[in-house]
């Protein structure tokens, strides 16, 4: 990832490395290994998420079950597209993987609580409260699969080639949402709201198809978008809801006595890891700047007005779930409660609930 990194040995690395990791090549697993995961992801393989959270963590269960859980990581989309991964472990391609629920709309619809708009600086914390949703009241949504951490991720921003500074600044821009809440909030903002794969943003900004992006401080670096945006804009949109799964029969398969030790590494692999947590944020936001991405943090009077607009989506998504008898007005309060242990900010809800 160092200044000599072309895009084009980036692309190729992104397809080689998903090559060579899905064929087994790049995980090494033990040739003793009792139980081999395969792992999916739609992350590239030369990304943070990979190095630094699913190679470690994988490689964390090599150790601690001394050798006998191996893995194979299919990284970079190896076996499907982004929005298919759920499928792809939830059918047994994969073991394990990675999914993004707001990648599927309609089809998790109470999940979506967690891509609500937030601060949240770190995905150790995201999955701290991801995981108590779970618990408390999203596991309805996930029959059949085995929930190993759901988190909210970390709060995306608008990233352009021209500043933005106000509302009159992105009205009527084309701008790529994530999917979930996001492609609501950019609506209200005046925007129109353009989803496609991380894969065809680069492109997409390049050419002028998209204006800006909503997405997460790793993923520019991860899919080089500094390189096609000149322009961030700091004030929180939430992310998308997503987590590692395993599939059913697969988590029978697993040793009885390593079934524990599958918990304790893969419930907060963040934490396992140090991955993406607070302090990786903060080194992550100055790669950001140091690639000259100019930074702007929205002023508060300015950001408030953003922020009504997010809260009339918060009350517009409850009332069209409500309708559809889903305790949606519930699940959001749980939502704020648990950000509200860990010192996080919903900015998206609405301050009459409390």
């Amino acid at each position: 990832m160092g200044g000599g990194f072309s895009r084009r040995d980036f692309l190729k690395g992104s397809l080689v490395g998903g090559v060579l990791l899905g064929a087994g090549l790049g995980s090494h697993p033990f040739a003793h290994a009792q139980t081999n995961l395969r792992f999916s992801t739609w992350h590239v393989p030369v990304g943070y998420e990979v190095k630094t959270v699913w190679i470690p963590m994988l490689e964390e269960l090599k150790k601690r079950s001394q050798n006998r859980l191996g893995y194979t990581m299919f990284a970079g989309g190896a076996l499907g597209k982004g929005p298919e991964h759920y499928d792809i472990v939830a059918k047994g391609l994969s073991d394990m993987g990675y999914f993004t629920a707001t990648w599927t709309p309609g089809r998790f619809p109470l999940t979506d609580v967690l891509s609500l708009a937030a601060w949240v600086d770190g995905k150790d914390i995201a999955t701290e409260i991801g995981n108590a949703m779970y618990k408390r009241v999203l596991h309805k949504e996930f029959p059949g699969v085995k929930m190993m951490e759901m988190n909210g991720c970390i709060q995306a921003f608008l990233w352009t080639k021209r500043p933005v500074r106000s509302l009159e600044d992105i009205r009527g821009k084309k701008i790529r949402s994530p999917g979930g809440q996001q492609t609501q909030y950019i609506k209200a903002l005046g925007a129109e709201p353009i989803f496609m794969p991380l894969g065809d943003v680069y492109l997409a900004m390049e050419t002028g198809t998209v204006d800006g992006i909503v997405t997460c401080p790793p993923l520019v670096i991860s899919f080089k978008l500094h390189e096609v945006v000149k322009f961030g804009l700091v004030t929180t949109f939430g992310c998308v809801s997503e987590g590692v799964i395993m599939n059913g029969e697969s988590w029978k398969k697993v040793p009885d006595d390593l079934k524990p030790v599958v918990d304790e590494v893969c419930t907060n692999p963040f934490h396992t890891t140090g991955g993406l947590n607070r302090e990786v944020y903060k080194t992550m936001m100055k790669e950001i700047t140091d690639k000259k991405v100019e930074l702007y943090n929205l002023p508060a009077a300015e950001a408030e007005r953003w922020y009504e607009r997010f809260r009339e989506v918060t009350r517009k998504w409850v009332e069209d779930l409500e309708a559809k008898k889903l305790p949606a007005k519930e699940v959001v309060r749980m939502y704020n409660e648990e950000c509200e242990k860990r010192g996080v900010k919903v900015v998206a809800f609405p301050p009459e609930w409390r």
